[in-house]
């Protein structure tokens, strides 16, 4: 009896690392069929209306956007966007952390004041957006009246689309770099800011010399998730404009979107999906080595 128990308890501690780690299996496999699937279908010429030609071509789906214009402005647009939202939105979330740097009732009541815009769903935040920019009744039109700015378009000409949804894109999502940075700021040591106090190190210098070389880290963290969101975008885009006025706005994920439901052409959107897989892949994977070796050089200064 002894035994039995003794083989019985082994082989529960032996499958014991399996059934832990059949919930990541069985996600990753989730995971794994509709990207495979993706993959098939961007090698393949296939039209939802006309079933009947589909075929596989090879890879010419990808040969084609290197003579389309229309895939080097997505490409470029995407890029833009990418840019601008996360630039800004690191200088400004920054900028908030450090002003809330000090642990206070206020700056604690303040900081989580600012989460509420990271609460509210994107698409329903760019909605928002859009009646507050109407020109009839919209309230920032009727600010920029007050200015002597008449007649602003913003979502509805190409010459102010792109600053619209930037806007939108900096409301939601500042808040999430605010907050990371700040948690970043709060954990720093103290030893070397109050030896850089007894010297009379200025505190811009200090900022540049101590802050920001300890914050990179943080900083790193925070653009990757911002970058890969950002670069990925579809809900404020299409909930704004649906990627117009024209092509001004047309993202990755709007043209595959498009693509799919309006054009049924399952094959290039397919393809413009793995173009942007592959770029993500490129993009955190250069931020994950910068970040491991900061991680490295911080242990061996320690």
């Amino acid at each position: 009896m002894k035994s039995n128990k003794r083989r019985k308890s082994f082989f529960s501690r032996a499958a014991l690392p399996y059934v832990l780690s059949l919930p990541a299996l069985i996600v990753c496999i989730g995971v794994l069929i509709p990207f495979f699937t993706a993959v098939f279908y961007s090698l393949q010429r296939f039209r939802l209306s006309q079933p009947w030609a589909r075929k596989m071509n090879w890879g010419e789906n990808y040969l084609n956007f290197l003579s389309d214009p229309g895939f080097w402005s997505t490409l470029k647009v995407s890029l833009v966007y990418a840019g601008l939202t996360v630039g800004l939105e690191l200088l400004l979330g920054l900028g908030i952390a450090l002003l809330l740097r000090r642990r206070s009732r206020v700056n604690n009541f303040v900081s989580i004041m600012l989460l509420m815009p990271l609460m509210t769903a994107p698409a329903l935040a760019a909605l928002m957006f859009k009646l507050m920019t109407n020109p009839g009744f919209g309230i920032l039109s009727y600010f920029l009246t007050l200015l002597g700015i008449e007649d602003f378009r913003w979502g509805s000409a190409p010459s102010s689309a792109l600053f619209t949804v930037v806007l939108v894109d900096i409301w939601v999502y500042t808040p999430f770099i605010m907050i990371l940075l700040l948690a970043g700021l709060r954990s720093l040591p103290t030893q070397p800011f109050e030896a850089a106090a007894l010297d009379g190190v200025p505190r811009i210098q200090q900022f540049f010399r101590i802050t920001l070389p300890m914050l990179t880290p943080y900083i790193l963290t925070a653009v990757l998730f911002r970058l890969l969101e950002s670069i990925q975008q579809f809900d404020i885009i299409y909930a704004m404009t649906q990627g117009g006025p024209g092509d001004t706005l047309m993202v990755f994920q709007v043209e595959a979107y498009l693509n799919f439901f309006q054009s049924t052409n399952v094959g290039r959107s397919s393809a413009l999906l793995m173009i942007l897989w592959a770029i993500t892949f490129v993009i955190s994977n250069i931020f994950i080595k910068n970040w491991l070796r900061l991680r490295e050089r911080a242990r061996g200064e320690v």
